[in-house]
């Protein structure tokens, strides 16, 4: 059943809660932004998103299905996209090719730790990761054309917030106009984000890209959440990140150039399938804290500043199983961690070119560390059907070298 008239169908159906129907809501048409489809969508009903480029993110608050009536997000290949251009407008010209802006978005520690500019749609982190190392923001007088800096401005601050102020510098080329530099700014915070009490969603088929923070940011008690062929590319923190008493499912995820390629964190109670991780600066994979996680047939090619970390606090137990996983280490040698209080439970996987430092539990079968089969005839993670069934095409050469 497509909506043509959801003004008219509200007052039809009256609660379509409470009724058989289930409805397919076309943004664009039905709906005039993702987040009015959203908060229109009963149990059963389907979002469609069309397969192009959406300057938004979708956000679901409190979001509830039913008992196999999900309320579902189809994307069809949509992107969501973090980052606007620059409006020349609000920037000034304060020396030859320096630009300055004073309140691009309201921000916080967390936000500047992970902030970039895309300069003609590279991203420029300036040797800064939110996870990883962040060299401190560079003085004004010591930027290059192609670069960018934030002062920070204490007089403003209004404690007990939180907030910080500033400005933001970016310097081009002497003569050349900002219009013409093509920079963009990470204006939004996820691309998809969740919070509250969510239960029985799926989300599929969309790709989150330049957000300041996380690609997919999953937060609250949510429960019946699945994710189904999703990517996360070049986001400010995490391709996907679960937190609080989250409980995730995810099958097809492709996370390529963000700060961490998956963190979860606190109580979350995760499963990924079918997941391919590359181009990270952070780390590849991060688990924490009470969580419980699990990853399946997952290749990482590894040149994050830590490939792989599973860490407990004091009084915390994690717990990771992994299934037919291969992390292949591309230039420094790295070890996995796994500290005090985390318990790793391994089967058919396999490192390459890295040790496992374990000061937690860690349980073995049919893996291949480093070169070293665990037990003697071990033959590790199956990278045959890793390679056909995760790997993308334009990665397909990494393994045939």
């Amino acid at each position: 059943m497509t909506i043509k008239n959801s003004r008219w169908l509200a007052l039809l159906c009256g609660s379509c809660a409470l009724c058989a129907c289930a409805r397919d809501i076309h943004v664009g048409t039905d709906a005039q932004t993702i987040a009015a489809a959203i908060k229109l969508a009963q149990p059963g009903d389907t979002i469609h998103l069309q397969p192009i480029v959406y300057h938004d993110f979708a956000g679901f608050f409190a979001k509830q299905g039913a008992p196999g009536k999900p309320v579902t997000l189809d994307g069809h290949g949509a992107t969501l996209e973090g980052s606007d251009p620059l409006d020349p407008a609000t920037w000034k010209e304060v020396a030859p090719g320096v630009f300055a802006n004073d309140n691009l978005l309201r921000l916080d520690d967390a936000v500047l730790m992970r902030w970039f500019f895309l300069w003609n749609g590279k991203m420029n982190h300036m040797n800064r990761t939110s996870k990883g190392h962040r060299a401190p923001f560079k003085k004004l007088e010591e930027l290059q054309p192609g670069e960018w800096t934030f002062i920070e401005d204490k007089s403003r601050e209004k404690p007990p917030s939180k907030q910080i102020f500033g400005t933001f510098y970016v310097k081009i080329p002497a003569g050349q106009k900002l219009a013409d530099a093509h920079i963009c700014a990470p204006m939004r915070s996820a691309g998809v984000q969740l919070s509250g009490a969510n239960a029985h969603l799926v989300i599929k088929n969309i790709t989150a890209t330049h957000p300041h923070n996380d690609g997919f940011n999953i937060h609250g008690d949510c429960r019946d959440v699945v994710f189904e062929n999703i990517r996360a590319i070049e986001c400010g923190d995490d391709g996907i990140s679960s937190h609080e008493s989250a409980e995730v499912r995810v099958d097809g995820f492709v996370s390529i150039g963000n700060s961490t390629g998956i963190t979860d964190i606190l109580s979350a109670h995760t499963s990924y399938n079918h997941v391919f991780i590359a181009g990270c600066l952070g780390h590849d994979l991060f688990f924490l804290n009470d969580g419980r996680y699990k990853i399946e047939n997952t290749v990482v090619l590894s040149s994050a500043e830590h490939a792989l970390d599973v860490s407990a606090s004091k009084g915390e137990h994690t717990e990771l199983l992994l299934d037919n996983v291969l992390i292949r280490r591309l230039g420094k040698t790295e070890p996995a961690k796994v500290s005090q209080g985390a318990t790793v439970q391994a089967q058919r996987f396999t490192l390459e070119n890295m040790d496992l430092n374990a000061a937690g539990t860690v349980k073995l079968e049919n893996c291949v560390i480093n070169g070293k089969p665990t037990p003697a005839d071990a033959t590790g993670a199956d990278k045959a059907r890793l390679i056909k069934e995760v790997v993308p095409a334009d990665y397909q050469a990494d393994f045939t070298r």
